[in-house]
Order: structure tokens, then C-alpha cells, then sequence
């Protein structure tokens, strides 16, 4: 199963949309490019597992 969620460039600070995958687990953290700038940024996923409500922060990648 699979969640939309926005986070903000680190770089830019524009928003993009990304899918996170449930089956990954209930933390996460993996380098996407942003879709504007195409920086690649550090996410840091974190889920509840009651709601499925999703926390994503971004961070540069170093």
C-alpha cells in the first residue's frame, strides 16, 4: 500500500508530492531529487501506525 504526501525542498523550498510505501516500514528515510530544482534531498518519513498518518521532514543531502 501506498501514501501522497508533500514535503519541501530543502534546496528551494518549493513542494513536491511523493509516494511513500507502507511495506518499507513505519520509518523511513531515502534521497529523492525535487521536482522543480533537482536537488537531491534527505527524507526523513516517519508513520503513525494507528492513523497512517505520515510525518516527512527533508534535510540537504550531504
Amino acid at each position: 500500500m501506498q501514501l501522497v504526501t508533500d514535503y519541501f525542498c530543502a534546496y528551494c523550498g518549493e513542494s513536491n508530492t511523493t509516494f511513500v510505501d507502507l511495506t518499507s516500514g513505519m520509518s523511513q528515510n531515502y534521497i529523492e531529487d525535487c521536482q522543480v530544482c533537482c536537488r537531491p534531498n534527505l527524507l526523513y518519513i516517519s508513520i503513525d501506525e494507528d492513523t497512517l498518518e505520515v510525518e516527512i521532514s527533508s534535510d540537504y543531502q550531504e
